[in-house]
């Protein structure tokens, strides 16, 4: 069976890397992932701690845009990604919000198959009676700044690796096999 490549190093860029905005390195790798993906490469051939900081910091965002219900709704549960998020939350050391994340699982674990299935397929509602019994507001009291905590665990891996734009396309372009437009 044919085995798939993977990128074996986190690719950002050197300015994200130097920039005193905690959330610069993280949306380097967001951009980098997302070029990756629009080549067709899929999340398992990308690194795995660059994929895992990419999906926590989706599920930050939800989380101040929206509540846990649409995160879950807009992933369709899918227990690989609430995986990777709890992973990357104990690799962070973002206890407090590692806590809360495991709360909201465990709590929506609670329902019934029938019940979850029927609120995935749906259009979402606040009136759903899954997303009233997963109103909770104590994400917003967490003390831990994910961001920075985020940012601090991409920059100490030692698999990480910042470029210039040229190099970081190269980098791409070598593990791809085809030339790609940087614009």
């Amino acid at each position: 069976m044919f085995k798939k490549k993977k990128l074996k190093k986190i690719l950002v860029s050197e300015n994200s890397y130097n920039d005193n905005d905690p959330y610069k390195v993280i949306a380097s790798n967001i951009s980098i992932i997302n070029v990756l993906r629009e080549e067709g490469i899929d999340f398992d051939e990308i690194h795995d701690d660059a994929v895992i900081s990419y999906y926590v910091d989706y599920y930050l965002t939800q989380m101040q845009n929206e509540n846990f219900a649409k995160f879950i709704w807009n992933i369709g549960f899918a227990s690989d990604i609430l995986e990777l998020i709890a992973t990357g939350l104990e690799k962070m050391q973002a206890e407090e919000h590692l806590s809360y994340f495991e709360e909201m699982c465990e709590k929506t674990e609670t329902f019934a198959d029938s019940d979850l299935e029927a609120f995935l397929e749906n259009d979402y509602s606040a009136e759903n009676e899954i997303v009233k019994q997963l109103q909770n507001y104590d994400f917003k009291t967490l003390e831990e700044n994910l961001v920075e905590l985020n940012s601090n665990w991409l920059k100490s891996n030692t698999d990480l690796k910042p470029l210039n734009i040229d190099a970081i396309f190269a980098e791409i372009e070598k593990f791809t096999g085809k030339k790609i437009s940087k614009y």
